[in-house]
């Protein structure tokens, strides 16, 4: 299930920001869906950064997503998804 939320927040309509949760503590900002992209079965992430660095991720270290409320332009207070 966590493959089918991380499809809906990409293909997501308009586009809301959003921040990957890594089992690690890290949080990878996702400001645009063109800085995601994943292995045809979901088992990589690759997240872009503004200075074209990237981080490969293992999906099964995700633990949630971050997403900032409707109308609160990226900033990073809203709603928080865990695992399914």
């Amino acid at each position: 299930m966590r493959a089918e939320t991380l499809r809906r927040l990409i293909e997501a309509t308009p586009f809301r920001p959003f921040s990957v949760n890594l089992a690690d503590g890290r949080e990878l900002e996702v400001p645009h869906r063109d800085f995601i992209s994943h292995s045809p079965n979901f088992r990589v992430l690759t997240i872009w950064q503004e200075d074209d660095s990237c981080d490969f991720v293992d999906f099964m270290l995700v633990t949630g997503f971050h997403t900032a409320p409707a109308g609160n332009n990226g900033q990073r207070r809203g709603k928080r998804t865990r695992k399914q």
